[in-house]
C-alpha cells in the first residue's frame, strides 16, 4: 500500500513538472518579453492596478476563487462546439482553456490594447480578440452561445456592471449561457457600513475601485437584465495564500513568483499590502461563480 501511494505521488509530481515545462515553453514561444507585453507595464509598481502587479510577479491565475472555481465554471458553460465570447480575457489563461476544449468559435473582447494583441495571438486560427469595451462590444445581437467573464465586473461601478451584463444578454442567443467568476462579499446580510469599509480598503490596496457584491446581489443583478440564474458556487478568496498559490500555479510557478517578489522591493511592498488587506477581511470575502441562462422565447 505504501509503495502504491509513493508511486501515485511520484506520478503526480512528474505530471506537474510536465505541465510547468509546457507552460514555460508556451510562454517562450508566444511571449518574447512578458514584462514589456503586460498591460500597464509602463506604470510604476505603486500606481499600477493590483492584478497587473501580480502578473508582473509572474502570477497567471488572477481569479478570486482560483483555478478550481474557474474550472468548475467552464465545465458548466458547455464550451465544446459553441460560439464563445469572453469579456476581458487579460493574460489569456482562460482563453487558452476555452480554445483547448474545441469551441466552434472564440471572440475575446479586451479594452487594453496590449492584452488584446496578446489574446489575439493565442486565439489565432480559432478566433480573434477585439479591442473594445465589454459594455459596447459591437458584436451582433444573439450571436453567441456562451459569454464568459472572470474577475472583471467586480472592478466596475453599479451602472457599468449593469451595462456589461446587459450587453452579455444582448449578444446571447436564446438558451445561451452567461458565466461569471467574481469577487463576492459575505454574508448576504452584511451591513452597508462594513461593506463600504471593505470596498474602500480593497480600492486602496489594489489601486482599482473594486465594487464586489454579495452573492445574493450578484444573482439579483443578473436577473435584472433578464437572465435566469441556474447554478452558484463559492470558494475562499485565497489568491495570495501559499496553498492556493501552489494549487493555481504549481510548485515551480509558486516558487518563481515568490522569488520575483523577494528580488523587487517595490513589488514586495505592493503584494504585502494586498495580502494584508485580503487577510484582514478574509471572513467577508469569497470567490463566486454563477451560471445564468437567457430564456428561450417560448419559455
Amino acid at each position: 500500500m505504501y509503495r502504491d501511494s509513493v508511486s501515485v505521488f511520484s506520478v503526480g509530481i512528474a505530471l506537474r513538472e510536465e505541465i510547468d515545462n509546457a507552460i514555460l515553453a508556451y510562454m517562450a514561444t508566444h511571449i518574447k518579453s512578458t514584462a514589456e507585453a503586460l498591460p500597464c507595464a509602463d506604470r510604476p509598481v505603486e500606481k499600477a492596478p493590483g492584478h497587473w502587479v501580480l502578473a508582473r510577479a509572474g502570477k497567471t491565475v488572477l481569479r478570486p476563487g482560483g483555478l478550481a472555481l474557474s474550472t468548475w465554471a467552464l465545465k458548466r458553460a458547455v464550451l465544446a462546439g459553441s460560439d464563445v465570447v469572453e469579456f476581458a480575457p487579460g493574460l489569456g489563461v482562460t482563453a487558452s482553456a476555452i480554445i483547448g476544449v474545441g469551441p466552434a468559435s472564440y471572440i475575446g473582447v479586451e479594452r487594453d490594447p496590449n492584452a488584446s494583441a496578446r489574446v489575439d495571438a493565442i486565439a489565432s486560427g480559432v478566433g480573434r480578440c477585439v479591442n473594445a469595451d465589454a459594455a459596447q462590444t459591437g458584436l451582433p445581437d444573439e450571436s453567441a452561445d456562451v459569454v464568459i467573464g472572470e474577475a472583471m465586473l467586480s472592478m466596475q461601478g453599479e451602472k457599468a456592471k449593469r451595462s456589461i451584463m446587459g450587453e452579455a444578454a444582448r449578444i446571447l442567443r436564446p438558451g445561451g449561457r452567461y458565466v461569471i467568476h467574481e469577487l463576492g462579499m459575505r454574508p448576504d446580510s452584511i451591513g452597508e457600513e462594513p461593506a463600504t469599509e471593505i470596498r474602500k480598503a480593497l480600492a486602496r490596496a489594489i489601486n482599482v475601485n473594486a465594487r464586489p457584491l454579495t452573492v445574493a446581489d450578484w444573482r439579483r443583478a443578473l436577473e435584472d437584465v433578464g437572465l435566469v440564474v441556474e447554478e452558484t458556487r463559492m470558494a475562499p478568496m485565497a489568491l495570495l495564500k501559499p496553498g492556493r498559490m501552489i494549487a493555481d500555479e504549481g510548485v515551480r510557478g509558486a516558487l518563481r513568483i515568490m522569488r520575483n517578489i523577494a528580488r523587487d522591493k517595490d513589488l514586495r511592498e505592493r503584494v504585502t499590502t494586498m495580502a494584508r488587506t485580503f487577510k484582514k477581511y478574509d471572513r467577508h470575502l469569497c470567490g463566486v461563480a454563477i451560471v445564468a441562462r437567457k430564456p428561450k422565447e417560448n419559455s
